[in-house]
């Protein structure tokens, strides 16, 4: 699949001057990897069709639209759900001691002969809020209290309590869920701000780092990209293959230091024409990095984009490693850095890795 190419990008003067006169092109991927586009919930234009769609979709996922949810509207959703079931119960309590006439009554101690109090000492709104809070909760102070003589009371006891257990089991498994979530870890993957061309053993190739920011370990490591490229009112799709040193497409086993992800740049690959040379089509290049958790075998994901302008030509990444006074090795802090191809090395302290985009 690959050629061999000269010492130089071809089409490097013709690509950077169309880089810096295409106008903005509007991601589809951000760099967090989260998703840009947004799909028009209503083909009628009506805004109140839309909003209604956009409920009956939040509603049909709840458990989806929960878990995904930053963790300040989780929690925000996780007060707000407990207090609205005890003010709705407490309304329901409120109104069972009204009907029974429970309001009335001077002394719950000592009815009026015949009466029967449904709850005892509910003879206010916050009276019932307070006895809603303490059932849920099953507090028990011993003051308030159903009475066995009531039926409504034991059936709305019985339903406030199941109601309850339902939420409870709900919002504890969301809570559960969305701490074990495999995307965790692969907040932990960072990829280059910038993609670089140049040369890597011999051929033209556009490259791309990733790193890993935790000391747990990741393996199967895998690196794909779907290319979008814009034409017109079409949006075309292809996939693009990325090689790592010799493992070619194998997955690499050991994810613990800097990696640098390699396409040849050659006449078949999609981005020859973009990058070397010099077509004028938008385009965006999303990448997607999965592996595997070392400890669980739970698999993860972490994509990101690069648009055109973000893409560099003829530079290569800054050396992953360095060795210290001790032999040791050590990660450059500037491990995510281009500079131009034809910049010095200090090759007494570096360690190039995947040649580093270098000769």
């Amino acid at each position: 699949m690959t050629t061999k190419s000269k010492s130089s990008v071809p089409g490097d003067k013709a690509s950077s001057s169309l880089l810096l006169s295409s106008p903005p092109f509007q991601r589809l991927i951000t760099k967090e990897g989260r998703c840009a586009f947004r799909v028009p919930l209503s083909s009628s234009g009506s805004w109140s069709k839309s909003l209604h769609r956009a409920w009956l979709l939040a509603l049909q996922d709840l458990w989806g639209l929960l878990v995904n949810l930053r963790w300040r509207w989780t929690l925000l959703a996780f007060c707000s759900s407990f207090v609205a079931h005890w003010l709705f119960f407490a309304c329901l309590w409120y109104l069972l001691a009204h009907l029974n006439g429970d309001l009335d009554v001077q002394d719950h101690d000592a009815p009026p002969q015949g009466h029967v109090v449904c709850v005892k000492y509910i003879t206010s709104f916050s009276a019932a809020f307070s006895f809603s809070l303490e059932t849920q909760l099953t507090i028990g102070y011993g003051t308030m209290f159903p009475s066995g003589d009531c039926p409504s009371a034991i059936a709305l006891l019985a339903v406030q309590m199941l109601l309850g257990l339902m939420l409870e089991v709900f919002i504890t498994g969301a809570f559960v869920a969305k701490l074990s979530r495999p995307q965790k870890q692969a907040g932990a993957i960072q990829f280059s701000p910038q993609a670089v061309v140049g040369q890597h053993l011999g051929q033209t190739c556009l490259m791309i780092r990733a790193t890993n920011l935790l000391k747990r370990p990741l393996v199967d490591v895998k690196l794909s990209a779907v290319l979008y490229e814009c034409e017109g009112q079409a949006l075309h799709q292809t996939s693009l293959d990325f090689y790592l040193d010799h493992l070619g497409q194998k997955a690499c086993p050991l994810f613990i230091f800097p990696l640098t992800f390699y396409h040849p740049l050659d006449p078949q690959s999609p981005l020859y024409p973009a990058l070397c040379e010099g077509s004028a089509t938008n385009f965006e290049l999303v990448v997607f990095l999965s592996a595997l958790q070392e400890g669980t075998g739970d698999s993860c994901q972490k994509r990101t984009s690069y648009l055109r302008q973000e893409i560099k030509l003829n530079h290569c990444f800054a050396p992953a490693f360095r060795i210290d006074s001790r032999g040791r090795y050590t990660v450059s802090t500037q491990h995510l850095s281009t500079a131009p191809s034809n910049e010095p090395v200090n090759k007494d302290s570096v360690v190039q890795i995947n040649s580093d985009g270098m000769e």
